[in-house]
């Protein structure tokens, strides 16, 4: 089963440019976008050509901001929506498709903003979507993947030292966050089997900081470590543009 995930920072953006015929040549079974950035009958229209999809949305109560879909070949068990904490509900963050072997989450976590203005809500935030994928995988075991907007080490941004306390996605809280995780049992499963590689999978629109690979990898695939052993492939695809994110890629054997 090949799954991709993709910030696409906008769906009516991201469709005049050369997606369909992108995901034509990823060909995956699923595939989970973030930042989608419209409500869920725009969302629909923009994506009607991918005909072979089931599709899920989940939009922001704030038109034009965050957003999350799911599209699957194969049809889920169950689908559900948000993560049932009230203060975290209407930003359309969080969206879960079930499959008989897992839980699959795609999530767009909020970023702490210019000037870390959310940082304290991030830091509640992540305790309550770290408990949000504990009462999951006691269910049946998770796959997360998304934009969790933490570079977790130094290695997974081009300048760490500038950016450390200082910038939204490189704060100790943030790192602590994604630690916790960490703690709980899920794996990165990219630093897992790459552990020395830098690869980012984010470029600030500004700078030229694709071409000069200025970048942070900041999109992931964490899954419950039982999972682990079906992994057979996780790649940053970095050839296709589109976003200011890149996609991203796990091949699982179930």
């Amino acid at each position: 089963m090949k799954i991709i995930s993709w910030n696409i920072n906008g769906v009516r953006a991201i469709t005049q440019k050369d997606f369909f015929e992108d995901i034509s040549k990823i060909n995956p079974d699923i595939l989970c976008l973030q930042e989608t950035k419209a409500q869920d009958e725009e969302v629909a229209e923009a994506l009607s050509q991918l005909k072979d999809y089931h599709q899920f949305y989940n939009s922001a109560e704030r038109k034009g901001y965050s957003g999350v879909t799911i599209l699957s070949k194969i049809e889920p068990i169950s689908v559900s929506y948000d993560m049932g904490v009230e203060e975290h509900d209407q930003e359309g963050r969080v969206i879960c498709a079930e499959f008989e072997d897992f839980f699959l989450v795609n999530v767009y976590v909020p970023n702490s903003g210019q000037k870390l203005v959310r940082l304290d809500y991030r830091q509640k935030w992540d305790v309550d979507f770290k408990n949000y994928l504990k009462a999951l995988e006691k269910i049946k075991p998770v796959i997360l993947c998304g934009d969790l907007n933490v570079a977790h080490r130094a290695i997974d941004l081009k300048n760490d030292k500038s950016n450390y306390n200082k910038t939204a996605g490189y704060t100790q809280i943030e790192i602590d966050g994604m630690d916790n995780l960490l703690n709980e049992g899920f794996v990165d499963t990219y630093r897992h089997f790459n552990p020395d590689t830098v690869a980012y999978t984010y470029w600030s629109y500004r700078f030229k900081a694709r071409e000069r690979n200025t970048g942070w990898r900041i999109d992931y695939f964490l899954v419950s470590n039982q999972l682990l052993e079906k992994v057979e492939n996780v790649e940053i695809l970095s050839e296709y543009y589109g976003s200011d994110h890149c996609p991203i890629k796990l091949e699982v054997k179930l």
